[in-house]
């Protein structure tokens, strides 16, 4: 199995720091990227609704949110410290190939809901602050792809800046907001002693949960904290755990502190003067200024809107692409990725609003949230299953007083999910014409859904799974050669990427050089991790792949040839030509899949953009 977020995987070093606040810094940024998800435009319409409808009474809500989202992140950032997987991978290696396309699903289904509100929230901003179209807001967003993959090939470092500086400004916009709005402090307090006003409420509060423990920012923390490249004694885990658990208080904490402003500003600015019906974002913009007064507090809230929908979109594509690699083990170029999301997103926006108009924005924004917590099951139940195995962690098992927490916000999240879908079924089941459809299609797949959920929670229970090595098995490789050859070349790099194309690579390059040659075999780690933290990553796909290159050696080795191994990290057509030209070569073989045309434009094609970059001769074999 590959590493997770290959490109940047244990880029960031955190050891030999000559004081303990430069080594707590080093840690510090994962938590952060996550945080902006707790603040994107999904946020702001739920918190906007809940504010102008119910006033301070459902603040409890968004405080009991992020207490969960702070355990469950910091398990996430557990099971990626200690196991060195990602919660994709994780799941890869416990379920059933056909549950793991069942929970894949889902989470794309997850993703696009939360990109969905990203480019809505964008295009309104956008909107707000240009005066430019909303339809033409929403195509604009699909240029923030490039700013994704620009921020990506710049290192994690710098990426994690960018998305603090987004989070900075989000921050001063509430509390200037603040200063103008003047809520009432006492309402605030009473607003934190849980209460449910009615069922219209209880949509809202669910949507709340959903809009701030967010599924696919599970996968992504797991991912990220393996940036981090720190000693692996016991010694050196526990305190790379503290050390991110900091980070997650303090970045958790502070997006919680933006929602409540939100919210705060609805209640203490609409609730108050009886606009209880004011649900969409370009209305609160509207108001905002006759309310409080000033000009500056709706210019302030369109600025803040937009580093909200560009800050939570960086993070949003970061996790497609370790769902991706983590469920079904394939990779495809980053812009690819980013624009098939982008699409998804884009597309049902563009239908919705052409056809109902700009005024259903809001009522989207607030089913993606939904949608975003009805998935919030099908990840958080595995992770807490991951991270209670005691020969998974290792020793770093989470402890009975936690596993009991876990399971009760479990428990609550599925709970609350469960009563809003029945509530729902039975509302169309009593207002449709035609009932029958609903038993024959809604019906089975909510039951099936239900089958699923519990599956998952029963089936670490009654059966511990063997960890997979996920990898093509090099031992297969039939290594044949003409002994009469006319052997030419004396240092013979070949680049092998452990599948059945090494085979055809190899014996190819021993035709060349035979049993004398000395070979150089070249693997590049391409996972998101490698290419945002080079070198400096240190995760199970990185353990995998040194392990496997080191049996190609050891096989070829008992054979007789002179075998070296080199490991790269990031994108091939740039470190291969760097590990080519700063060694003493005499040719370079390549393996390819055969595959042309859409296969390449997805996949991404290594030989056209390596050929040119390397001084030596290229023998390109095809499988």
């Amino acid at each position: 199995m590959g590493k997770s977020l290959e490109e940047v995987h244990g880029s960031v070093v955190t050891q030999n720091k000559k004081s303990v606040f430069r080594k707590i810094l080093a840690f510090f940024g994962p938590a952060y990227l996550i945080s902006v998800g707790y603040m994107d435009p999904g946020n702001w319409a739920t918190d906007i609704a809940g504010g102008s409808q119910f006033g301070y009474a459902l603040l409890w809500v968004l405080l009991m949110s992020n207490i969960m989202a702070l355990l469950l992140q910091s398990l996430s950032a557990r099971l990626g410290i200690v196991t060195q997987r990602d919660l994709a991978q994780a799941s890869r290696e416990t379920y059933s190939p056909f549950i793991n396309y069942i929970l894949y699903f889902l989470a794309e289904i997850a993703i696009a809901a939360c990109d969905l509100a990203e480019v809505l929230g964008m295009a309104i901003g956008i909107n707000l602050l240009f005066d430019i179209p909303l339809i033409e807001g929403v195509l604009i967003t699909v240029l923030d792809t490039f700013l994704l993959l620009f921020l990506i090939n710049k290192g994690i470092r710098k990426m994690e800046a960018f998305i603090i500086v987004l989070v900075a400004i989000i921050g001063f916009s509430f509390i200037f907001e603040m200063i103008f709005a003047q809520p009432e402090m006492d309402k605030v307090l009473f607003g934190l002693i849980p209460s449910m006003p009615n069922q219209a409420a209880l949509y809202i509060a669910i949507g709340i949960i959903g809009a701030t423990v967010m599924p696919h920012n599970l996968y992504l923390h797991s991912s990220l904290v393996q940036t981090r490249n720190f000693d692996r004694s016991n010694g050196g885990i526990k305190q790379a755990l503290k050390y991110n658990f900091i980070d997650s208080a303090i970045a958790l904490n502070l997006a919680f502190l933006v929602n409540a402003a939100i919210l705060i500003l609805a209640a203490a600015t609409f609730y108050k003067n009886g606009m209880f019906e004011v649900a969409e974002i370009q209305d609160a913009h509207r108001f905002l200024e006759p309310l409080l007064g000033s000009k500056f507090a709706p210019i302030l809230f369109a600025v803040a809107l937009i580093a909200a929908g560009q800050s939570s979109t960086i993070t949003g594509t970061l996790a497609g692409q370790i769902v991706m690699e983590g469920y079904l083990n394939l990779r495809i170029q980053p812009w690819v990725r980013r624009i098939i999301t982008r699409l998804i997103a884009i597309v049902p926006a563009v239908i919705v609003i052409t056809i109902y108009g700009e005024s259903v924005t809001g009522k989207l924004l607030i089913l993606s949230q939904v949608i975003l917590s009805l998935q919030l099951g099908f990840a958080i139940i595995p992770l807490i299953h991951f991270v209670s195995d005691k020969s998974k962690m290792k020793g770093f098992h989470i402890g009975k007083v936690t596993q009991i927490a876990s399971w009760v916000i479990a428990t609550i999240i599925v709970s609350l999910n469960a009563k809003l879908v029945f509530d729902e079924i039975n509302g169309w089941l009593e207002t449709s014409q035609n009932p029958i459809v609903l038993w024959l299609t809604v019906v089975p797949l909510a039951i099936g859904f239900l089958i699923l959920l519990l599956y998952i929670i029963v089936k670490p229970f009654i059966s511990k799974t063997k960890t997979r090595i996920l990898n093509h098995s090099p031992h297969n490789l039939k290594l044949q050669f003409s002994k009469t050859a006319i052997y030419s070349k004396k240092n013979i790099a070949v680049s092998v990427d452990f599948s059945s194309a090494d085979e055809v690579a190899l014996n190819n390059a021993f035709q060349l050089g035979g049993i004398d040659a000395k070979y150089t075999l070249i693997h590049v780690v391409e996972t998101v991790g490698a290419l945002v933290y080079g070198e400096n990553i240190d995760d199970h796909e990185t353990l995998i792949d040194e392990k496997l290159l080191n049996e190609y050696k050891e096989m070829l080795s008992e054979k007789g040839f002179k075998v070296e191994t080199k490991l790269g990290f990031g994108k091939p057509n740039k470190v291969i030509p760097n590990i080519i030209n700063e060694g003493n070569f005499d040719i370079l073989v390549m393996g390819t899949h055969g595959h042309t045309g859409f296969k390449d434009l997805i996949f991404g094609t290594t030989v056209d953009k390596l050929r040119h970059k390397i001084s030596i001769p290229l023998l390109i074999v095809k499988n």
